[in-house]
């Protein structure tokens, strides 16, 4: 089978698993399943959290080429520790026909209970991810706190020196010799009256640049004169600490500007509440007609307030006659039916299942069995080896056994390190950790939206949508499917004008990815 090779770091002080030590371990796992590599994609300091990833987009463009079958990672947590942004991109591996293969955790994926240990893995990688971000979070806060240098942009006008109280510790302090450019530029604003466009030509035709070392625009102008830092305020995340920075501007000076600026801003435009628009059944919910995917839109209606609603594909393309339904009202009626499987007995069913399935996995492993049988037979030849020995009498014939018995030495050494790292490969989720969390999603708070998702992620493989109230979900583990007779279907067409109803759809706001 022919497999890509994909590695990412998210620091440049990540070491145990960089780049290097990734290639090297997928490439063994390449050399013991016989597999080619015929493509290698790697990004560097750059976090799983994100999508913006050069080579993984470029990986994923290739994968539609169907230029290989199989894209080999170290472990599932350096595809993406985003969960929705992972399974998105491992659906469109499948519908691409290309499998994803960890070298460090030997599941295959197929089946049900391979696909619920998948997503209980990528699960496991955001938790990680999300409770790694809490950590430094709190470290930075730390800093704040006791005014220490968090990293990151210095504005102009301030330099870091070496804490007295602290060894390692960065404090900021007043660089003398931009300090002054800060006041002058705060004094042409705020009492010469001077336009952000006449300042920033003012520095830039002298060859001043912004700590950036960039020339000015009204952008960084704007950003250096709302920065509180300069009355003395250490700000960081909306949380302020008066007195731990060494003040550049007064009072009164600064406040000037903020009268200047309110006075000169444009009105801001409305922002969109966080959550809002994301569909978060994109990927598992389909026409129970035509089993086509159903998509998020939205329209507005005749009062002009949005409208949000999943659409079968092929109604937009007028091949099917399926009706919308409210994305709200069937998200939660979803949400409702997962929270009701998680009985006590479905957690100790599922997990069952997947310590079940990873035991499976690890005896059906053809590579570790070839191991241990080999790490037998070094060990019987050893054997044998010694005990010719001690029957020889000739020097020379002592001296070639001897040496052959360093060479097997030798070679079982080799073969217990890969038996090591093969064994290393097994899932380490253990029962008492899957039942632990599927425990805690059995309350969790309906209203937070990370639950929810996480919450459909992990449980539904599929939902079908009928028009006369039917709402069939089939689980991932295996054997539940869950019917719902509920009227999803009447109250949309009460309000908004839908695709071959006489209305129409507002395209600048169609929703057909569902990325988080």
């Amino acid at each position: 089978m022919n497999v890509a090779l994909y590695t990412r770091y998210s620091s440049d002080k990540q070491s145990e698993t960089s780049t290097e030590q990734q290639l090297k371990v997928c490439h063994e796992h390449c050399k013991r399943n016989n597999y080619t590599i015929v493509s290698e994609y790697s990004d560097e300091a750059i976090s799983g959290r994100t999508d913006l990833r050069p080579e993984f987009q470029k990986m994923m463009e290739d994968s539609k080429r169907k230029l290989f079958q199989g894209i080999v990672i170290y472990s599932v947590d350096r595809f993406g520790r985003t969960l929705y942004q992972s399974a998105m991109y491992t659906d469109k591996l499948l519908k691409s026909g290309v499998l994803l293969i960890s070298a460090t955790e030997h599941i295959s994926g197929d089946g049900a209970a391979g696909k619920l240990t998948l997503n209980m893995l990528m699960v496991f990688a955001q938790y990680y991810s999300d409770e790694l971000s809490q950590k430094v979070t709190r470290g930075m806060d730390y800093n704040a706190e006791h005014g220490y240098a968090n990293g990151g942009q210095i504005p102009l006008g301030y330099r870091t020196i070496n804490s007295e109280s602290m060894d390692g510790k960065k404090v900021f302090a007043i660089d003398e010799a931009a300090a002054p450019i800060v006041k002058r530029i705060f004094e042409m604003y705020a009492d010469e009256h001077k336009t952000m466009a006449e300042i920033c030509r003012h520095f830039n035709d002298q060859g001043i640049k912004t700590s950036s070392g960039v020339d000015f625009n009204k952008c960084s102008l704007r950003l250096l004169l709302r920065n509180r830092r300069y009355i003395g305020i250490y700000t960081y995340c909306d949380k302020e600490y008066p007195g731990l920075m060494p003040r550049i501007i007064d009072d009164d000076l600064f406040e000037r500007a903020q009268q200047a600026l309110t006075k000169n801003k444009k009105a801001p435009a409305r922002k969109k509440a966080v959550g809002e628009g994301e569909y978060l059944l994109t990927l598992k919910l389909f026409c129970g007609h035509c089993k086509e995917m159903m998509t998020g839109y939205s329209s507005r209606g005749g009062t002009g307030k949005k409208y949000r609603y999943y659409k079968c594909t092929n109604r937009a393309k007028r091949l099917c006659n399926k009706k919308d339904v409210w994305k709200e009202r069937i998200e939660g009626i979803v949400v409702e039916q997962c929270r009701a499987v998680l009985t006590d007995a479905n957690i100790e069913k599922i997990a069952s299942e997947i310590v079940a399935y990873n035991e499976a996995e690890q005896q059906n492993n053809e590579t570790l069995k070839m191991l241990v049988k080999l790490v037998a037979d070094n060990k019987k030849q050893q054997a044998n080896l010694m005990s010719t020995l001690k029957l020889c009498e000739d020097d020379d014939t002592k001296s070639i056994i001897l040496a052959e018995i360093a060479k097997m030495g030798r070679e079982a050494k080799e073969l217990q390190i890969q038996l090591a790292k093969e064994e290393s490969r097994k899932i380490t989720i253990s029962r008492r950790e899957i039942r632990f969390f599927l425990s805690d999603l059995q309350n969790g708070d309906v209203t937070d939206l990370k639950y929810k998702k996480t919450l459909i992620r992990v449980l539904v493989h599929k939902i079908y949508l009928y028009d006369d109230g039917r709402l069939t979900i089939v689980f991932y583990n295996g054997d539940t499917t869950t019917e719902v007779n509920i009227n999803l279907i009447d109250d949309i067409e009460k309000e908004v004008p839908v695709c071959g109803g006489g209305g129409s759809y507002n395209t600048d706001d169609v929703y057909s990815a569902g990325i988080s």
